[in-house]
């Protein structure tokens, strides 16, 4: 299982290539140290997922019914929004321009560990969705860890 914690500054070259860190790397499971899938974030940012990880949901979509228009619809937006892409010799992801429109990244890139998939976002755009108050931090804590 993927276990992906921090964050990572990070460049992206002229041809929209970002330089996986070596920490996330080494938490790659052997079986996807390859084979990766970007998917279109809810928020302006990308999700990276070790493909074991999104093998998970693509198959709870995938059973989706394709006779329910709400369901067909977010199986249409949740699959249009999916590229796998490979590491190279260089340990290097090609972004899909679209993608790296979507999450406005140019130049620079923050990797978050999630857990087991990772957030790439903007610098900037990702100082919007942060939580400021640590009061708030801690309700929110509360609320969703105190069972």
């Amino acid at each position: 299982m993927a276990f992906f914690t921090s964050e990572y500054e990070c460049k992206l070259d002229t041809k929209g290539r970002l330089v996986l860190p070596a920490k996330i790397k080494a938490n790659l499971p052997e079986v996807s140290t390859h084979e990766l899938v970007i998917r279109r974030g809810f928020e302006p940012n990308l999700i990276l997922y070790p493909m074991l990880e999104y093998k998970k949901i693509h198959a709870r979509i995938a059973a989706l019914s394709e006779f329910n228009a709400e369901q067909r619809k977010l199986k249409r937006t949740f699959f249009r929004g999916i590229a796998q892409v490979e590491l190279d010799n260089a340990g290097r992801i090609l972004l899909p321009k679209a993608m790296l429109a979507h999450a406005k990244l140019d130049k620079e890139a923050l990797l978050v560990g999630m857990g087991n998939y990772i957030e790439m976002w903007n610098p900037e755009v990702f100082n919007e969705y942060q939580l400021e108050d640590p009061m708030e931090y801690s309700d929110l804590a509360q609320k969703y860890l105190d069972e």
